[in-house]
């Protein structure tokens, strides 16, 4: 007893044992519910509740949570970073909208709450991050107030935070009587006349203007936006086409893009077809993972591959996301390319493209120890508005400049992007060292702060979550029109909630909140940190 005693006065040994035991109380489910990694800082404000009530001063040193903090924020930057800004372009303003919506909304109801009964707006602040379940505005608002009521609300907010979601979700549909199937339905369709899918046809050449011209004297690819996979001359084995290959009466092709682009190439060249064309041992059509640095960045026109390969992109998949490959689309790191060419050229092609598995799960700290130096020397810079002098601080600056260092993706040799699974490794361990002494510093002043504040913290929390929801899908329902199912996918992504976009996704077999919830995510936790970089200033 004496020996435990004598280590829970050890910094290090108390980490751990924080850590462990919150990971294990993350991992308990209640009818399908669990805090995850969030649980440690109820963990942590136990036990320091438990240091200041028998009297004794600890902490863990503050190198612990400044490293967690920069590794946490970072790899966050790094996973929204290659979607933050296509998301405007590709998903429009509407569901942009409804995250600035929920986000603003619990700013505004946390600020009017402060005023009108007088609640300290370091309490607010970590309020407003736990109603809205979001860490990275924890870590924000304790790096901008330097106080323990920021941890204090997050704690206290955080459950109903999570719980507050999933029931709102759940009830939903039967609180504004949505069909789920119809808006199913009406997605489906929206969907197939907003992103048409990559398919192919094969067709026979018909057309006596095309015969005995080259694909490169067609200018194929220009004029229709379709590739040409394989193609099979009569009594010949199939083979993978260059630009000189020449095109005849007779001739079956594969034709790969859209229907849009399917269309086009069968007015040019002839009609579909359903005589299939076999494999044979002169072509071949494989999938290849980008691992090598040298093609990261470059078009697929730079690449040449029909003139110096006899080899044609078809597809290319980013993200689990079909792509239709264009002249100016650019390989990136990661990407999964599906290439019709000669088998002569196979090893080329696998040299060129990399295709290794084993390369991309690999690791180097180098782009992450630069990286987040470049950020926070971006956070120390001092920007003049009027007679003010603002600067983003150390959150601020690790975040927005990983989101454009992976958006980026490579300067010179450097590769700036992270694999999934050692993104997922730094981010649960840089969360895991932050909130483990900011759990044990809030406990230390718990009771003080419900002393003077009442247990009315408690519903404060559970307004700026419900607040915020109501608003959100009155707005999109009524105002903007946009499909239920994206709405709560959304709202969902506007709270930053995991469990919530689960829930969502247990009641429909549409991917529509899936894509939403992404199409927001990046945004939502850019902005909830500056709002709660706001409230702890004011």
């Amino acid at each position: 007893m004496e020996i435990f005693s004598e280590l829970l006065n050890k910094d290090y040994f108390v980490l751990f044992l924080v850590i462990g035991l919150g990971i294990a109380l993350g991992n308990l489910r209640i009818k399908g519910i669990s805090f995850d990694t969030s649980a440690v800082i109820f963990v942590a404000i136990f036990f320091g509740y438990l240091y200041n009530l028998y009297g004794i001063t600890f902490s863990i040193p503050p190198i612990i949570q400044s490293v967690g903090l920069v590794l946490f924020i970072y790899t966050i930057g790094m996973q929204a970073g290659p979607s933050f800004f296509s998301s405007f372009k590709e998903q429009g303003t509407k569901l942009i909208a409804l995250a600035a919506i929920t986000v603003i909304t619990g700013g505004l109801t946390a600020v009017s709450i402060s005023y009108i009964y007088n609640v300290d707006m370091n309490m607010m602040s970590g309020l407003l991050t736990g109603a809205l379940t979001s860490t990275p505005g924890l870590a924000a608002s304790i790096e901008s107030s330097h106080s323990p009521l920021a941890s204090i609300g997050y704690g206290i907010a955080y459950p109903f935070g999570v719980l507050g979601v999933i029931l709102f979700v759940k009830l939903g549909p039967i609180l504004f009587r949505v069909n789920i199937k119809e808006e199913e339905k009406k997605f489906e369709e929206q969907s197939n006349s907003n992103t048409p899918m990559v398919i192919n046809k094969n067709l026979i050449i018909s057309n006596q203007n095309v015969h005995g011209k080259t694909i490169d004297e067609l200018k194929i690819r220009f004029m229709t936006k379709a590739n040409i996979s394989r193609i099979m001359k009569p009594n010949q084995l199939p083979i993978s086409p260059t630009k000189d290959t020449v095109l005849e009466i007779g001739d079956i092709i594969k034709a790969v893009g859209t229907v849009n682009a399917l269309q086009r190439i069968e007015i040019l060249l002839g009609k579909v077809t359903d005589i299939e064309i076999p494999r044979s041992g002169t072509y071949d059509v494989k999938w290849y993972v980008v691992s090598n640095d040298a093609v990261v960045n470059k078009t697929i026109r730079e690449l040449n591959l029909f003139e110096n390969y006899s080899a044609t992109i078809t597809r290319i998949r980013r993200a689990s996301i079909d792509l239709a490959p264009h002249p100016t689309t650019k390989i990136k790191y990661g990407d999964k390319i599906l290439v019709s060419c000669s088998t002569g050229n196979v090893s080329a092609v696998t040299q060129l493209f990399g295709d290794s598995l084993k390369r991309i799960g690999e690791t180097s700290f180098l782009p992450v120890a630069f990286g987040i130096a470049i950020g926070i020397l971006v956070g120390s810079i001092s920007i003049p508005l009027g007679g003010l002098y603002l600067k983003l601080g150390l959150t601020g600056g690790v975040l927005m400049s990983s989101i454009f260092l992976s958006w980026k993706g490579k300067t010179g040799p450097i590769i700036w992007n992270l694999p999934g699974p050692a993104n997922q490794i730094l981010r649960q361990l840089g969360l895991l060292l932050f909130l483990t002494p900011v759990g044990l510093s809030a406990g230390q002043s718990l009771v003080l702060a419900i002393q003077e504040h009442g247990a009315i913290l408690f519903i404060y929390g559970a307004l700026i979550t419900l607040i915020p929801m109501i608003i959100t899908v009155f707005a999109g329902r009524f105002l903007l029109k946009i499909n239920f199912l994206s709405v709560l996918g959304a709202l969902t992504g506007g709270m930053t909630s995991t469990p919530g976009l689960s829930a969502t996704d247990s009641m429909t077999e549409s991917d529509a909140p899936q894509i939403a919830y992404a199409a927001v995510y990046p945004f939502s936790l850019v902005l909830i940190i500056a709002v709660a970089e706001i409230l702890a200033i004011l």
